[in-house]
């Protein structure tokens, strides 16, 4: 399982903390064998509050991983419009699970992945949202090869989402457990 983790100036960064932390707990806590990569548009990428990420490796063929995770962001308003990010979050097409949070989901709508389907935003992004997709207001919404989180904190609810998906639910309390995340399932059904 590889997993991708796109990261660009302007990201919230506990979008992507959030579900970045259970997700590789899989690996961490002996799970299952799990290969992430944080995938930059450039060498780093800074954040909310300045917090600088270095990426792993800059723009590869996201079709080449099994899941991509797109945080959001304030930026990614600007970036619907940024063809060179949007053509390398294209390159997702083959990739078996597209999964965003916050504003995440703008880059997958703008890039034509959420065409007849359901998802989710910040509420704040909703009505940029539903030139994309029906807009859902809920914590976790799944839609085919789409998964996506809400606000900011949801990325937690969305990253244990994604165990439970990859793994198996009695996985998934354990790592909630382990985060001493007290909150049950979020999802969309």
């Amino acid at each position: 399982m590889n997993v991708a983790f796109v990261c660009y100036d302007g990201l919230t960064v506990l979008d992507l903390v959030g579900a970045y932390d259970p997700i590789t707990r899989l690996s961490t806590m002996g799970f299952m064998s799990l290969d992430w990569d944080l995938c930059g548009a450039t060498e780093t990428a800074t954040g909310t509050g300045g917090m600088t990420i270095t990426a792993d490796r800059i723009r590869p063929d996201l079709g080449d991983y099994d899941l991509v995770f797109v945080p959001g962001g304030i930026e990614t308003r600007a970036l619907i419009d940024d063809q060179g990010i949007i053509d390398w979050i294209r390159t997702a097409d083959d990739c078996e699970r597209k999964t965003s949070v916050c504003t995440g989901s703008l880059l997958l709508g703008e890039a034509g992945f959420l065409e007849g389907k359901r998802a989710t935003t910040h509420p704040s992004a909703f009505d940029l949202l539903e030139s994309y997709c029906e807009a859902v207001d809920d914590r976790v919404v799944e839609d085919g090869d789409v998964i996506t989180g809400r606000g900011v904190s949801s990325s937690i609810d969305l990253g244990l989402y994604l165990v439970e998906i990859l793994a198996d639910q009695e996985t998934r309390r354990a790592i909630a457990e382990q985060m001493d995340y007290p909150y049950g399932r979020a999802v969309s059904d």
